[in-house]
């Protein structure tokens, strides 16, 4: 985890009863548990570790629009609002800022990826542009990158995921959700073919909704209900380093480094063109439903078979309500940072923009990702299992669109009017 993480203590008492139960502590299942709150519905989140353990504090902190599919577009955009609206919602800042966002590009080729971008979007009305070399400059001075152009969005920005999901989980509490940390959630219970309940590690609890909002762990945690959910895991690898002058407040995203500027003055910085890629037992059942997307995408892929298939391995994928689950082994998931791809990171971020050569590193850390064939996220309900609904899968995009993904979640499970049209997340489409 992070040093930043703003940890905090929560209620050890399980309520027999609510109208909903969320499962998982991170920004979807929490900004849910705040929207359910404000409109006075009887909320329990449960979470098998902390608030925001695993990658809602382990992102980079990314809000952006820009390079999104179109059909994701109106989410971020509402958590464009949500998010400007969040520092008062939850009475604390957040580290918002819409600074900007900047994707550079090294040849036409990939300048042609933002210009097919920029025209997929137009019916949007985004202030998104096409930049070109000397603009660049321009707006990131004292780099010596030989870039064709770039893509920048103005209202593009970034907040602190440390604090931001603390914050508004205490947030939720304050409004009258109940949130019970280090307590696993091993199963749903059911009557008369319906979601009636979970059974926790400390008991049962009746309800009649259940939000399944567990990132990486949703699912294992539908497998053991005989529903298939096709995820596959990468890691990315983060570095955030001591306070320092940069050259911008914009966030850049190079071919092979990102950097942005944190609350504290350091930057955060990442090798953006890869990403760990530990082979699993998944890989042999829902494999095949990425060929597309790895053929793409080959080359941003590390692709290992070492000690964390065997550690995947050694989890349970079936067990029982009075059994230990695989969410009570691993509280939280703490993959072992890569510091060949943070050393890639820092030296082509150094050798783009030289200010960085004075950049000393405060911290590292890494997060699982759960992706999906097509990227997007699961924001629907099970129709195997009536009364669950899933909010999952978000493949690295979760905390800048997290504030809107968990209020369209909160519509679908009390009936609500959708925050936006939710068809492009429908579960079915898989």
């Amino acid at each position: 985890m992070t040093k930043t993480l703003d940890r905090f203590s929560t209620t050890d008492e399980l309520p027999t009863e609510t109208k909903v139960v969320i499962i998982g502590g991170g920004i979807v299942g929490v900004s849910a548990a705040l929207t359910l709150a404000e409109r006075n519905i009887p909320v329990v989140l449960i979470e098998k570790g902390h608030i925001a353990g695993e990658q809602s504090s382990r992102n980079l902190g990314w809000v952006r629009k820009t390079s999104r599919h179109a059909a994701d577009v109106p989410l971020a955009m509402a958590a464009d609002r949500l998010w400007s609206e969040m520092p008062q919602r939850v009475g604390h800042s957040l580290g918002y800022q819409q600074a900007g966002i900047m994707f550079l590009a090294k040849d036409d080729e990939q300048m042609a990826l933002h210009e097919a971008w920029v025209n997929s979007v137009q019916s949007f009305d985004l202030d998104s542009t096409l930049l070109s070399s000397q603009q660049v400059k321009q707006r990131v001075p004292g780099g010596k990158g030989n870039w064709v152009g770039g893509i920048y969005t103005g209202s593009d920005g970034r907040a602190e995921p440390s604090i931001a999901v603390p914050m508004m989980a205490k947030a939720a509490i304050e409004k009258g959700a109940i949130i019970v940390q280090n307590c696993a959630v091993r199963m749903l219970s059911t009557s008369a073919g319906k979601v009636s309940g979970v059974i926790t590690e400390k008991g049962e609890i009746r309800c009649e909704q259940v939000l399944l909002a567990s990132g990486a762990w949703s699912r294992r945690f539908l497998g053991n209900h005989g529903v298939s959910l096709p995820t596959l895991p990468v890691i990315c690898s983060v570095m955030r380093t001591k306070p320092m002058t940069g050259p911008t407040d914009i966030a850049v995203g190079g071919p092979d480094f990102s950097f942005r500027k944190h609350q504290d003055g350091g930057f955060i910085v990442t090798q953006r063109g890869a990403l760990d890629a530990p082979i699993t037992l998944d890989h042999l059942t829902v494999g095949w439903r990425y060929l597309a997307q790895l053929r793409a995408q080959r080359s941003f892929l590390r692709v290992s078979a070492g000690r964390y298939f065997f550690k995947d391995l050694s989890l349970k994928r079936r067990w029982k309500a009075n059994g230990i689950s695989p969410f009570e082994q691993i509280r939280t998931m703490d993959p072992k940072v890569n510091p060949a791809l943070n050393n890639e990171a820092m030296t082509n971020l150094r050798n783009a923009w030289p200010i960085f050569n004075q950049a000393e590193i405060e911290e590292t850390w890494a997060g699982l990702i759960d992706i999906t064939p097509d990227s997007n996220p699961v924001i629907d309900r099970v129709s195997q299992l009536p009364g669950l609904t899933l909010a999952t899968g978000f493949s690295g995009h979760g905390f800048g669109t997290g504030p809107a993904a968990g209020q369209l979640a909160a519509d679908i499970v009390s009936n609500a009017t959708p925050l936006i049209d939710p068809t492009p997340y429908r579960f079915d489409r898989f």
